[in-house]
């Protein structure tokens, strides 16, 4: 008994210290049901039956047998809403492919200690994320390139995030130089160094860069409402936005499908509907967050 209790912990916590983190975390619970009250009220709406009568602050707390699916189900019958759907994953699916493609040679390069005029570079990357060149010319850039009414005008201008490159450069700094340098020894150039020996190591910062770049692309009305004029090119985001301010400007978007459907129960399903794809997607990364993140930006 006496050889089991050496290995008992010592330490105790003094009381100040214990009345603090009892006060964090009342705050922590009480941030977490500020937080998780809107998400509630909008999942309990969205299933909110036709025959319901009551205030809003009743409809929070239904009874789960005076749930309905007829808001789902009128927008998933909706083809305005389906198509801006999937307009809103093409250009998540491609904006992240196109965004990681340019953006992780940009960030290795960065990293490289012997790459001649390595701190010119850098400042010239930086000045982006100082100093804006404004809406109107980006939308001349755009126009003259081509790409008005082109879904990758979307993605495509912001498809390098200083911001990101300079995590991303980061977390490329902090792999050991001898890594690189006995691939180098055996003759591999240097992009064979980045596909083979870089990226395998470099899945947290992937997969945290990649989440940044597909909140933004997912979520992304600005550039959307800027560039694409067409009707059956437009977003979730702008779909949404018509939805929730009762406007028909997308002519995909019949107002009268939703039937008998109370319109307050089809704009919560929208809203919910738009943040499943990034609610299933975050689990599965935020393995990689924190480590993805801390890395890079300690040697950023």
């Amino acid at each position: 008994m006496q050889e089991k209790n050496i290995y008992k912990s010592t330490i105790k916590v003094p009381a100040s210290d214990k009345f603090f983190y009892i006060l964090l975390d009342i705050f922590l619970v009480f941030v977490l049901i500020i937080v998780l009250i809107p998400i509630w009220a909008t999942i309990t709406l969205s299933f909110r039956p036709s025959t319901f009568i009551g205030s809003n602050l009743e409809g929070m707390f239904l009874a789960p047998w005076k749930w309905s699916t007829a808001a789902y189900t009128a927008l998933l019958g909706n083809r305005g809403f389906i198509q801006a759907f999937l307009n809103s994953l093409k250009i998540l699916v491609f904006g992240v492919a196109s965004a990681l493609f340019m953006t992780v040679p940009l960030a290795y390069g960065l990293s490289v200690k012997t790459l001649p005029g390595r701190k010119f570079f850098n400042t010239f990357v930086l000045i982006p994320y100082l100093f804006s060149v404004g809406m109107i010319p980006t939308y001349f850039v755009v126009k003259n390139v081509g790409l008005i009414d082109h879904i990758a005008a979307v993605f495509i201008p912001g498809a390098v995030g200083t911001y990101n490159c300079i995590i991303m450069r980061g977390f490329f700094e902090g792999i050991p130089d001898e890594l690189k340098e006995s691939a180098r020894i055996d003759g591999a150039p240097e992009w064979m160094v980045l596909i083979r020996i870089i990226l395998p190591l470099s899945k947290p910062i992937l997969m945290t860069i990649g989440l940044y770049y597909g909140v933004s692309f997912w979520n992304d009305f600005f550039h959307a409402m800027l560039y694409l004029n067409k009707s059956d090119l437009q977003p979730l985001p702008i779909l949404l936005r018509n939805i929730l301010l009762g406007a028909s400007m997308n002519e995909n978007l019949d107002v009268n499908a939703f039937g008998e459907t109370p319109v307050s129960a089809i704009k919560a399903a929208s809203v919910f509907m738009s943040a499943i794809p990034m609610i299933l997607a975050y689990p599965f990364i935020q393995k990689y967050f924190t480590k993805g993140t801390l890395l890079g930006s300690v040697k950023g």
